[in-house]
C-alpha cells in the first residue's frame, strides 16, 4: 500500500544527510544533472532555476496563463526525487507528456500540476514547496525571478559581401538563443532588472557552497548573473563558489568554445565574482595547464576528474559527479584529490 504524503515527507526529512548547505543555479538538463549528483551528498540542497523558457509546453502555459514557465522547475523537482519506488514513480509522472490530437498534446503532466498549485495557492514558492512535499523531494526548488523573463542575444554572422564588417542582429527567446547559427556577442534579459525571488537570495546568503553549471551557458547559466540581486548575492555571500564545466561545446550558443572560454564569459558578466573551485571532466581538457591558470586568476582551484558517463556522449554521470562533489564540497575544503 502506498504511504501517505505526510509519512513520505517525514521519512525524507529524517533521512537528511549531514552534509553542507548547497545552492545550485542553472536550468534544464544541466541543472538536473547537477542536482542528481548533489542530492547524494548535500545536507540541505536548494535549486535556483532560470525562468526564461518560451517553447513547448512551458511556452504555451506562459503565453496562455501569464505564469512563470514551469518546465525547468519541473525538471529540477524530478531530479530531486529519490531512488525508491515513490521517487522514481513521481519523477516519471512529472516528466510524462500527453500524446493526443488536441490541446493537451505534448504538455508535461508536471507543468500542469505546478501551475494548478500556483493558481490554487497564489504563490510561486508555496506551490513549488507543495509539489516538493508530494514528491518527497530531497531538496527545495525556487525560481530565479518572480516574473517570466525573455533572453535576448546580440549575434554576429559573416558579412554577405567580402570585406564588409560582420552582421550583428538581435535574437530573442531562449530556444532561438540556444540554437543560433551565429556567434553570441552579448546576452541580456527583458525586463532588465527583474525582481529576484527573496527565498533564493536567502538561500545563497546562508549556503556553504553555491554551484554554477553545467548547462547551456548563455541561456541557463549566465542569466543568473543578469539578475542584479542574484549577481550581488553571489558576490557577497560567505559561501564558497564552484563551477562545474560542460563536457563539450554546444552547437549554437557555444560553438567553438574551450573550457577556458566558459570561465572567461562568467568573468565578463560578473567581474567581482571570485571562484573557489572549478570541476572539469578529464577528457574535456585539451589544455589543462591553461585552464588551471585561468581558474587561478579567478581565485579557484581546478579539479580534473572522471565525471562523464563514459559512453562517448556529453553527459555527466550522477554517481561520478556526486563523488567529485563529495570529495570537494563535502569535505569542507578542496582536496586532497585522488
Amino acid at each position: 500500500m502506498t504511504e501517505p504524503l505526510t509519512s513520505t515527507a517525514g521519512r525524507v526529512a529524517r533521512g537528511r544527510l549531514a552534509g553542507p548547505k548547497v545552492v545550485a543555479l542553472g536550468g534544464g538538463h544541466g541543472l538536473a544533472a547537477s542536482l542528481s549528483a548533489l542530492r547524494r551528498m548535500a545536507g540541505r540542497l536548494t535549486a535556483v532555476v532560470t525562468v526564461a523558457d518560451d517553447g513547448g509546453s512551458s511556452g504555451r502555459l506562459r503565453e496562455e496563463l501569464g505564469v512563470l514557465p514551469p518546465g525547468d522547475l519541473r525538471m529540477a523537482l524530478a531530479a530531486l526525487c529519490g531512488d525508491d519506488d515513490w521517487g522514481r514513480t513521481w519523477a516519471r509522472v512529472l516528466q510524462h507528456r500527453f500524446l493526443s490530437g488536441g490541446e493537451l498534446h505534448n504538455h508535461a503532466a508536471g507543468n500542469l500540476l505546478i501551475v494548478a498549485l500556483w493558481e490554487l495557492l497564489g504563490g510561486h514558492v508555496e506551490g513549488l514547496d507543495w509539489v516538493g512535499r508530494l514528491l518527497g523531494a530531497q531538496g527545495r526548488v525556487l525560481p530565479m525571478a518572480l516574473v517570466p523573463l525573455t533572453i535576448e542575444a546580440l549575434v554576429g554572422r559573416p558579412a554577405a559581401q567580402p570585406g564588409a564588417p560582420r552582421e550583428i542582429s538581435t535574437v530573442s527567446g531562449q530556444h532561438e538563443v540556444a540554437t543560433t547559427d551565429g556567434d553570441i556577442v552579448a546576452v541580456g534579459l527583458v525586463p532588465e532588472n527583474p525582481p529576484a525571488c527573496p527565498e533564493a537570495l536567502e538561500a545563497i546568503a546562508d549556503a556553504d557552497w553555491v554551484v554554477l553549471g553545467p548547462g547551456s551557458w548563455f541561456s541557463s547559466v549566465v542569466p543568473h548573473l543578469l539578475v542584479p540581486e542574484i549577481r550581488d548575492a553571489l558576490v557577497t555571500t560567505s559561501a564558497r563558489r564552484a563551477v562545474t564545466l560542460n563536457l563539450s561545446e554546444e552547437g549554437g550558443e557555444t560553438t567553438g568554445f574551450t573550457p577556458e572560454m566558459h570561465l572567461e564569459v562568467l568573468g565578463a558578466y560578473a567581474p567581482d565574482l571570485r571562484l573557489d573551485l572549478v570541476i572539469a571532466e578529464r577528457t574535456s581538457c585539451p589544455d589543462e595547464k591553461l585552464l588551471r591558470r585561468i581558474a587561478a586568476e579567478m581565485g579557484a582551484e581546478l579539479v580534473v576528474a572522471d565525471v562523464a558517463v563514459g559512453d562517448g556522449t556529453a553527459r555527466h554521470d550522477p554517481v561520478r559527479l556526486g563523488r567529485a562533489y563529495a570529495q570537494t564540497l563535502g569535505s569542507g575544503g578542496i582536496g586532497p584529490w585522488g
